[in-house]
């Protein structure tokens, strides 16, 4: 393993591994993203996004400090997570940080999400953050049971702030303090 990459073991992946994201990664990210929009219950998104137009945000994230991690299985990316700013990046909430997690189809329910969002509770002290925070719209039971497992808290809850197809979701913001 080079630095930075962390071993994900346990019995349904046991050759998993968690690294930073590099350039090279970017379509693997993008195109598990992008898999996740037409079902209309993960993202807020409501078309597919473009590498080109996740350049920015992917140049805005530091590994020292607002990482984004791939989980890797036998060379392939099956999933990533991103550690990004909370509120437009202000000063005053540098401890805090937003957590996003995805995982590739064929891949999901096989403890993957779960390991990485073990992996970001346990790595925010060495990265400066204090408080992690997520949102979920209401009706992602998944997401919501997987970040309560791990401790986070509904903190606020926003009726009716998101249209999907006509439908208007609500929105669960998380918390944690690790």
């Amino acid at each position: 393993m080079q630095a930075g990459d962390t071993a994900l073991g346990g019995d349904r992946s046991p050759g998993m591994r968690m690294r930073d994201a590099t350039m090279e990664d970017l379509a693997s990210i993008v195109e598990i993203y992008n898999s996740i929009i037409p079902g209309r219950i993960v993202s807020a998104d409501t078309e597919p996004v473009s590498v080109a137009q996740r350049l920015p945000w992917f140049y805005e994230h530091d590994p020292a400090r607002r990482p984004i991690r791939v989980a890797e299985e036998d060379g392939e990316v099956v999933g990533w997570l991103s550690l990004g700013n909370f509120w437009d990046g202000r000063p005053a909430y540098y401890g805090t940080a937003e957590i996003g997690i995805y995982v590739k189809e064929g891949h999901r329910g096989k403890g993957i999400g779960g390991r990485m969002l073990d992996e970001a509770i346990r790595r925010a002290p060495d990265l400066g953050i204090k408080t992690l925070t997520a949102g979920a719209f209401a009706g992602n039971e998944l997401s919501l049971r997987l970040f309560e497992r791990f401790g986070f808290e509904s903190w606020a809850y926003f009726p009716r702030v998101a249209e999907l197809d006509g439908n208007e979701q609500d929105l669960v913001v998380l918390g944690l303090r690790p």
